[in-house]
């Protein structure tokens, strides 16, 4: 999966907080009121961001509006996953990495581990 610049980040924020699919320009008012920003991204800057969003797999566009409206095609959950994925399947050593990262969760965080891992076990 792609990596994504600050403005793609902004824009996933706002559709992953978004039940709604939004067009370029909500998308775009969105963020300034959010950052309580005088700076406003062009209306042609949203669209080409949104266009390398969809491009990425990020975004998909309803075209049988105008104007167009996006949506998220995956949870912010979904998207951390798959991150999650694609930074172990770098590692040569799995197991290490997998250590690694277990031994760094919160306990909170491993009994949630724990709880999951045993909903998965077969019975």
């Amino acid at each position: 999966m792609a990596s994504l610049g600050e403005l793609e980040r902004s824009v996933m924020d706002v559709l992953w907080t978004n039940d709604a699919a939004l067009t370029a320009n909500e998308l775009r008012d969105t963020l300034a009121v959010r950052d309580g920003s005088d700076r406003v991204v062009a209306t042609t800057t949203m669209l080409t961001v949104l266009s390398r969003l969809e491009r990425k797999g990020f975004v998909s566009r309803s075209r049988d509006v105008r104007p167009h409206r996006y949506r998220a095609l995956l949870s912010r959950e979904e998207h951390t996953a798959e991150l999650m994925h694609e930074v172990l399947a770098q590692s040569t050593d799995r197991a290490a990495a997998l250590a690694r990262f277990v031994g760094t969760v919160s306990e909170g965080e491993a009994n949630t581990l724990r709880r999951l891992l045993d909903e998965l076990a077969p019975r």
